[in-house]
């Protein structure tokens, strides 16, 4: 028995001995590398106007993304707040363009249709803002950059009282609050 003690004891101090003594990486210094100078252009006026030209076609082209953004909606199931594979996609997608425009901040909003109570639709409206919320927040995109609000089913997306203006009602739309 004390055999084993002490076998036990002088292997615990041997590990212990041998993790203590191994060698520490030591850290890398981190190098800039210098890119070559940029080209300069003889008329300062040129390269102004060149400036404002591509400026102005960046915001017509950010503007025309903006747009396009607010215009895809993801739809849900009835009575349900889970994400289709399609709704990941589209969240993909958006994803990708908050990550490219880093200041945008965007609102989501959930939706319902009519059938329900306001209450319970008011909670599944939000319940289907907060899932997208998160899918966008696993991809990536920073939560003090989304909020979420739910409208259950006050602002129906068509008023029709058919299977398919329910299934358009049923959804989350994506605003961009800048």
């Amino acid at each position: 028995m004390k055999r084993t003690k002490m076998l036990v004891t002088v292997l615990a101090v041997g590990l212990i001995f041998a993790v203590s003594g191994c060698s520490k990486n030591k850290p890398v210094e981190q190098v800039d590398e210098v890119s070559a100078p940029a080209a300069v252009e003889d008329s300062a006026d040129g390269a102004a106007a060149a400036g404002q030209e591509i400026a102005s076609v960046d915001a017509s082209s950010l503007d025309a993304q903006k747009a396009k953004f607010e215009n895809v909606n993801i739809n849900f199931d009835f009575d349900k707040f889970n994400l289709s594979s399609d709704a990941r996609a589209i969240l993909a997608d958006k994803a990708s363009f908050l990550n490219a425009n880093g200041n945008l901040k965007v609102k989501i909003e959930g939706h319902c249709d009519e059938r329900g109570t306001s209450e319970y639709n008011l909670a599944l409206g939000e319940r289907r803002a907060k899932a997208a919320q998160d899918y966008l927040i696993f991809l990536g995109i920073g939560a003090d950059r989304l909020s979420i609000i739910s409208y259950g089913e006050e602002k129906p997306l068509d008023p029709a009282k058919t299977e398919e203006a329910f299934a358009k009602n049923r959804r989350d739309q994506f605003r961009i609050a800048e």
